[in-house]
């Protein structure tokens, strides 16, 4: 870890965490901890050396013109500090790239700074293509396998089983660290998941502010979002194939967020039943 500024008192902090790359389909989680960051002013306190953990053929470093001189920009993963005055907590944002290897030292790098920080809250952002249509609201799903964290915040475990980038492996890890863990996840439409999508970022930061009741300012990101919709509106009206397909996606979606057709809907309908049939309500045969 190279640190960069020395760490002044903070209060509760929440750490947010998002990665480029196969976590962040349409750049929206990166794009929420970039949002975040220029809303609040954070100043960067701390960077992982990238000598360690990145193919530099695959992330190459980058020429900046800084007044007018030459410089190289080594892409890796930083850590910023945010301490917004109409907020009564410390906010850490980390923004950065998977790693190429070294995922475990990575990740013992990045959990030993939040020890030091004094972390009480650790939060990943991720982002995956699905059959979801862009005309709907991106779903979000927030889970978390501590039992306390899934009780206060009313969330539900991940059923997620398969292959995982390094937002599952962080989040594990500070699941086993102890801390308050949430991870947060968009699904965006995987016919427009390539391109950023501001939509997608825009209800990752509103499950955010819902969740900890945090004053997001989301500034032009709405009118964004509508623009990027009516984007692809306008390419879907121009080929029958992809309309019918979008249309497709709009009824399936739209059957599956019925009351009647969620699970919960369907327990409660039947303890209604239970309550109604005891006993006493039946008669003899």
């Amino acid at each position: 870890m190279i640190e960069l500024e020395d760490l002044p008192p903070l209060n509760d902090p929440i750490m947010i965490v998002a990665c480029e790359g196969w976590n962040d389909a349409g750049e929206a989680a990166t794009g929420a901890v970039d949002h975040l960051a220029e809303l609040w002013d954070a100043e960067p306190v701390a960077a992982l050396d990238p000598e360690d953990y990145y193919d530099f053929q695959v992330n190459r470093p980058r020429v900046l013109l800084d007044k007018g001189r030459r410089r190289i920009q080594w892409r890796t993963t930083r850590i910023l500090l945010a301490q917004p005055e109409d907020i009564d907590r410390s906010i850490i944002l980390v923004s950065g790239i998977e790693p190429s290897f070294h995922w475990r030292g990575y990740t013992v790098e990045i959990m030993e700074f939040a020890q030091a920080a004094g972390a009480t809250t650790f939060v990943t952002l991720g982002a995956l293509m699905a059959d979801v249509a862009h005309t709907r609201a991106i779903p979000v799903t927030a889970t978390s396998e501590d039992d306390a964290t899934m009780h206060r915040f009313d969330l539900e475990p991940s059923g997620y089983e398969g292959p995982t980038g390094i937002i599952g492996v962080l989040s594990d890890a500070a699941t086993q660290s102890g801390l308050t863990a949430i991870s947060c996840w968009a699904a965006v439409p995987h016919y427009a998941g390539h391109a950023p999508s501001p939509k997608a970022t825009l209800a990752l930061l509103t499950t955010l502010a819902s969740l900890f009741d945090l004053p997001i300012d989301t500034t032009d990101l709405p009118e964004l979002a509508q623009q990027w919709e009516a984007g692809i509106n306008s390419l879907a009206e121009s080929d029958e194939e992809i309309a019918e397909y979008v249309e497709a996606l709009e009824k399936a979606q739209d059957t599956a967020e019925l009351p009647e057709a969620s699970g919960d809907a369907i327990a409660r309908e039947f303890e209604r039943y239970l309550r109604g049939h005891g006993p006493d309500d039946q008669s003899e045969g």
